[in-house]
């Protein structure tokens, strides 16, 4: 049987691990701050991956209990998280986690939002959410625009992966800025939150030869949507 398409990346979780960028450290500050995470409150993560925010919440002191799907990033996300003793991977689906009356001042989703069952995910973010609690979801996307290497990318792109959509937001050809028209409207329609918002950030990510054919500096721009629970 084939593996879920939500689940694929378990498959090369280690290349994964080593292959896919950070997210940058002023996000994870403004999402601590913004939440009011203090003494004993814990954030909840849902698609923790292999930890890679995971990560960088715990470092600042965050208690973080990350829900990951695919055991085979579950693994590398626990190796990777196992200088921290406040962190806790559940290895299951969130759609049917059970919260067990627990409540989070935030709960985020970095780059596993979009493989959350649509029909629940609201419903089950707000409910395990404390009133003012703070939801995230945020992606990391090539600044294509800004990268001095977007020709020659481009090129070897359209040699290497000719049927890769140049819409695909890792093409370097694709230069369209992402639409977040529509999150307001997705959080009107999702009962108990608020105050939708879109914060970017740009930053830089640095890759080795064996991670991208060659040393470069590929500037990134992360995008996050926020609400409020109410």
């Amino acid at each position: 049987m084939a593996t879920p398409r939500r689940l694929v990346f378990g498959d090369v979780a280690e290349l994964y691990d080593r292959s896919r960028p950070t997210y940058p450290e002023a996000l994870v500050d403004d999402l601590i701050a913004l939440a009011g995470l203090g003494e004993g409150r814990r954030a909840l993560e849902v698609g923790a991956g292999t930890g890679k925010a995971t990560v960088l919440f715990a470092a600042r002191g965050v208690d973080v209990l990350a829900i990951e799907p695919s055991p085979g990033m579950a693994a590398v996300a626990r190796r990777n998280c196992a200088g921290f003793d406040d962190v806790e991977i559940v290895e299951g689906d969130f759609e049917g986690w059970d919260p067990a009356g627990e409540r989070f001042g935030l709960l985020y989703s970095a780059q596993a939002w979009h493989w959350i069952d649509p029909e629940v995910r609201y419903r089950r973010a707000r409910a395990a959410l404390t009133p003012g609690g703070i939801l995230a979801a945020f992606w990391n996307r090539a600044a294509w625009g800004a990268s001095p290497l977007r020709d020659a990318l481009s090129e070897v792109y359209r040699g290497e992966a000719p049927g890769m959509d140049p819409d695909n937001p890792m093409h370097p050809d694709n230069l369209t800025p992402d639409d977040e028209s529509g999150w307001p409207a997705e959080i009107a329609a999702a009962d108990g939150f608020e105050a939708p918002g879109v914060r970017r950030y740009d930053w830089t990510s640095a890759y080795s030869s064996e991670e991208h054919g060659g040393v470069l500096t590929m500037p990134m721009r992360t995008h996050v949507r926020l609400a409020r629970a109410v």
